[in-house]
């Protein structure tokens, strides 16, 4: 017999009926926690503490459990079918371009850009339109990559996953393409906003596969998120 969609799931173990919604760490999970409190989501469990080891936790509603992850893993959570929800903000699926992915909502949260940053002292930089390559540090290189072929510039990506600003003064590269919030850390390490690529904010993503085979509780889902949103 089949178990009923409301049986509680297994402490660390998938049950079939399980739905796992993904989490971004850091800055992004405190934010979206107001908007899980409006849609009735309580995570338990250790789920506050940051120094928790674990990464999966259940939550106030058998069948439904969230996970924590890096903010750069949840988009490939929800594509690879490992979670059938997730939020993720819009620079990683700008980055990826999974076709397996939905975003149907746009959660308003963790917003900032996806910027050209460049030292301030940069004597030509304002012949950059006239440039035909340029060495750029980023770890986005597949946008890095779309926004100079846009206007005609190869760009020789030298792929970072931190400490981006350091990139120019030594030497590995003339530009960066980064995120940016206020842009303080740029003004710390003597860069410069050059372009704008992308305003970024966080989006509720679901699975396409998941969403066709299992409407009724992923939509659910999607009815209350888009109710908090609302409500906010």
């Amino acid at each position: 017999m089949d178990l009923p969609i409301t049986s509680p799931s297994l402490p660390g173990t998938a049950g079939t009926s399980d739905l796992i919604l993904a989490l971004p760490k850091g800055r992004i999970l405190k934010e979206v926690q107001p908007l899980l409190a409006r849609a009735g989501l309580v995570p338990g469990g250790d789920f506050h503490d940051e120094d928790s080891r674990h990464l999966r936790f259940p939550t106030n509603h058998p069948g439904l459990d969230v996970v924590r992850v890096r903010p750069f893993d949840v988009a490939t959570f929800v594509a690879h079918g490992g979670a059938q929800i997730g939020v993720c903000g819009a620079d990683v699926l700008m980055e990826f371009d999974y076709p397996e992915i939905y975003a149907p909502l746009d959660l308003g949260i963790g917003r900032c850009r996806v910027s050209v940053a460049g030292p301030a002292d940069d004597p030509i930089a304002d012949e950059a339109a006239r440039w035909s390559r340029v060495t750029v540090a980023s770890k986005y290189p597949g946008i890095a990559r779309r926004h100079f072929a846009a206007r005609g510039v190869q760009a020789e990506v030298v792929h970072l996953n931190g400490a981006m600003e350091l990139a120019p003064s030594l030497g590995l590269a003339r530009l960066i393409v980064d995120l940016v919030q206020t842009g303080s850390t740029l003004k710390a390490n003597g860069l410069v906003e050059r372009e704008v690529i992308a305003q970024v904010t966080s989006r509720l993503i679901i699975n396409r596969t998941a969403l066709k085979t299992e409407p009724e509780r992923i939509g659910a889902w999607l009815a209350r998120f888009r109710e908090a949103l609302t409500a906010s």
